[in-house]
C-alpha cells in the first residue's frame, strides 16, 4: 500500500484473479459465482488471468488496474459504475468489485487476491464511493481514453522522477 502525493490516489499491489461478465449489478453470491467460474477449467483464457500481480489505483473518480511492471492499463471502472464491492465470505484473501461496462449494457466483476489488505481495500473503495456520491461528481463521466491517458502520464512523471533520484545519487 503506498499513498502518493498531489492527486489523493493511493494504490495496492494485489493479485489479479481475473475478470468475468455476470449477470446482476451486485451481491455476495454474484462474487462467489464469479470466483467458482474462474477456477473452472472450461473458461476461456481470455477471461482468467494467471494470477498475475497488478497495481490497483483508486482516485476520487475511477477504480484503475495497471500491470506491475510496465503500468500498462488493464483496466478502468468509474465509480459511477462499480455496483458491488465485497470479500468473498469463506476465502478472506479473495476480494472483488463489480462495475457495468462503459459502453454496453453488461456488468463484469473483477476478481483480486490479497495477503495483507482485502478487508482494508474493500472498505476504502466503499469510502471512495460513499465520497464520490458526496461530492456530487455523478453529472457525468469524463472520456475514459483521457482520464486513462492522464493517469499513464502521471505515473510515468513519477517514475522519471524517482529515476533522475536515483541518478543523482550515484552520480554523487
Amino acid at each position: 500500500m503506498s499513498d502518493i502525493d498531489d492527486d489523493s490516489e493511493i494504490y495496492f499491489s494485489v493479485k489479479f484473479l481475473g475478470r468475468i461478465q455476470v449477470v446482476r449489478p451486485g451481491g455476495m453470491q454474484i462474487l462467489t459465482d464469479a470466483v467458482q467460474a474462474l477456477q473452472d477449467p472450461n473458461i476461456e483464457m481470455d477471461e482468467k488471468m494467471k494470477k498475475t500481480k497488478v497495481h490497483v489505483f483508486l482516485t476520487r473518480s475511477a477504480i484503475d488496474i495497471l500491470e506491475h511492471k510496465t503500468k500498462f492499463m488493464l483496466y478502468s471502472c468509474t465509480l459511477s459504475s462499480v455496483s458491488f464491492c465485497a470479500v468473498h465470505p469463506t476465502r478472506p484473501k479473495i476480494l472483488g468489485f463489480v462495475a457495468r461496462h462503459p459502453a454496453a449494457d453488461m456488468y463484469h466483476c473483477y476478481i483480486f487476491q490479497s495477503k495483507k489488505f482485502s478487508h482494508l481495500l474493500v472498505s476504502i473503495i466503499g469510502d471512495t464511493f460513499q465520497a464520490y456520491k458526496q461530492d456530487g461528481n455523478l453529472q457525468g463521466d469524463r472520456d475514459l481514453v483521457v482520464e486513462a491517458l492522464r493517469h499513464k502520464n502521471k505515473v510515468l512523471e513519477r517514475e522519471n522522477a524517482e529515476l533522475k533520484r536515483r541518478l543523482q545519487a550515484s552520480g554523487e
